[in-house]
């Protein structure tokens, strides 16, 4: 007979988490940037009190357990309310990424039967446009007080400051299944439908648990944390959910999303942590370089989304002091995967190699396993050299997709994330490439994301894209695509010169397009389908004499 431990069974919730950052750390503050314009200050405990009274309003509207709600909006004091209020009730809250295609936005909030839209007034118009293809949207709120409401409108609109104001905060966060759904976030596929990956309140806070150890984000309650990944993707990497558990200090940008606005907030909050796609740092880097400002509080940055190229993680510490952690990620991991912070063992290594393993995406934290495995099935070695695709399992890795009837883990519980990885011996992991993305030459692969990170190390270079495309001899080969920095020009020949001694002979591209043009997906990736399509045919009708 087995014997159960004498221990108490509470269930881990989504609530729980604000409720202990308004009892403990009630005066934290949370800062945002407002849409319209200022800056608002409010602590836990308001934040707590407020998103009770949202509780009620969605109660009012007839709102249930498991109700899907949308919110389409910036990452804003009113956006972290609706984070605590939707769950916390027990319904469900489905962040749209409002800077999709009208048409991948109407099939995410008809795919999720989402009941209430709510939205920022910057999303006026994307709304109105696709009201009357929303059938099952029975309410729009608009995130914002009555003086700023729009003046006219083809749709009701409430007024979100007005509904918190007719409501009180006597409301009790109810207990339930630790297991039911969260929220719901749709990948940011750049083929077919977006697929929804619903969170459950287990995997939500299990994650925020393993992702704010000290061997991971490290995040304490001295800190001030900024997520620039928006709250619409992958629910700001988790950060959400860490501030209140942590009791930090947590600063929202809202719209302000551009290099300037940024530099601001970090220095004027005193902004310690922060998180983003490599590209942010890309523009951020032109903005200090121009106007000599600084960011002398930021200790730390995390940067995923892509691999982080070299020379990036080496100007941000040794220019502005900022120890950057790699992240390597997924929404479908909530999206925490891989973090690149040291062990012991690597601390005592020599630093050449110790700065290359931590240039890496990282090792895994308690609670996930990897595993990287040939075309065969079979593990690769770890030398850190030898490639295989990566799969993952753990309590906070989707087991499918919303209303998606297609298996995805194989039979034992494994997800195929679909890169493809090398893993060393200290068990880091180094992504090469998207199973999707490589470039197989010849019979022989190139990682486009080594090429790409050697690029943007070039003084010009602001972004680089490398893609196969079609060669009449070797199948496919390297083409690269390069956004030079404002102000700056690069010819082809300067690439593939400063290339030529970092790679081997044939990994060289056979051709470099020097564009202002780089397609990129609404969350900051480039859009390599676009690219393979635009340059297909590129080498036989401009380089019709091109080879390896």
């Amino acid at each position: 007979m087995t014997l159960l431990g004498l221990m108490q069974d509470r269930p881990l919730l989504i609530a729980d988490l604000l409720h202990y950052a308004a009892t403990y750390h009630g005066d934290r503050e949370i800062v945002s940037r407002s849409v319209e314009g200022p800056i608002t200050r409010q602590g836990y405990a308001e934040a707590e009190q407020r998103a009770k009274k949202l509780v009620k309003t969605l109660l009012r509207f007839g709102i249930k357990d498991s109700d899907r709600i949308a919110t389409l909006a910036w990452s804003t004091a009113r956006h972290f309310e609706l984070f605590y209020a939707v769950s916390g009730m027990g319904a469900v809250l489905n962040t749209v990424n409002p800077r999709l295609f009208d048409e991948q936005i109407a099939y995410i909030i008809n795919h999720a039967e989402n009941r209430v839209l709510f939205f920022e007034t910057s999303f006026l118009e994307i709304v109105e446009r696709l009201a009357p293809r929303l059938p099952m949207v029975e309410r729009y709120v608009v995130m914002t007080d009555r003086a700023h409401m729009p003046s006219s409108s083809s749709l009701e609109l409430a007024c979100y400051e007005d509904l918190l104001a007719a409501e009180d905060a006597d409301y009790d966060w109810p207990l339930f299944d630790e297991r039911k759904a969260a929220s719901l976030c749709y990948t940011s596929g750049t083929t077919g439908h977006p697929k929804g990956v619903l969170y459950s309140h287990r995997s939500t806070v299990i994650h925020a648990m393993a992702a704010a150890q000290n061997g991971a984000f490290g995040i304490s309650p001295s800190d001030a944390i900024m997520p620039i990944a928006p709250m619409y993707h992958a629910n700001s990497w988790g950060l959400p959910y860490i501030a209140p558990m942590c009791g930090a200090k947590l600063v929202l940008p809202g719209p302000g999303m551009d290099a300037q606005s940024i530099q601001e907030l970090i220095e004027s909050e005193g902004v310690s942590f922060t998180c983003a796609v490599p590209t942010v740092f890309t523009t951020l880097f032109q903005y200090l370089e121009q106007t000599g400002k600084r960011i002398d509080s930021l200790k730390r940055a995390m940067i995923g989304g892509s691999a982080v190229p070299r020379a990036m993680a080496d100007k941000l510490f040794h220019s502005y002091g900022v120890k950057v952690l790699q992240l390597w990620g997924m929404t479908e991991l909530s999206p925490l995967g891989t973090i690149a912070t040291p062990t012991p063992r690597v601390e005592e290594l020599p630093a050449p190699l110790r700065e290359d393993i931590l240039s890496k995406q990282g090792r895994v934290q308690f609670g996930l396993e990897i595993k990287v495995l040939d075309a065969d099935g079979h593990e690769v070695p770890r030398d850190g050299v030898t490639s295989g695709e990566l799969w993952v399992r753990g309590p906070w890795v989707a087991s499918g997709y919303f209303r998606h009837d297609q298996p995805v883990l194989d039979a034992d519980g494994w997800f195929p994330t679909g890169d493809v990885v090398a893993i060393d011996e200290f068990g880091y992991i180094r992504i090469t490439d998207r199973a999707k993305d490589v470039i197989k030459s010849g019979g022989e692969w190139i990682s486009s994301i080594d090429l790409e990170n050697l690029a943007v190390g070039h003084p010009a270079v602001k972004m680089a894209a490398v893609v196969g495309v079609f060669h009449p001899k070797w199948e496919e080969r390297p083409l690269m695509v390069v956004v030079p920095k404002d102000g700056a020009t690069v010819t082809e020949r300067e690439i593939l010169d400063y290339l030529s001694d970092k790679v081997a002979k044939w990994w060289l591209p056979d051709a470099v397009v020097i564009t202002d043009d780089m397609p990129l997906t609404a969350t900051g990736k480039y859009r390599k389908t676009e690219l393979r399509d635009r340059y297909r045919d590129y080498l036989t009708t401009h380089k019709a004499s091109a080879g390896a």
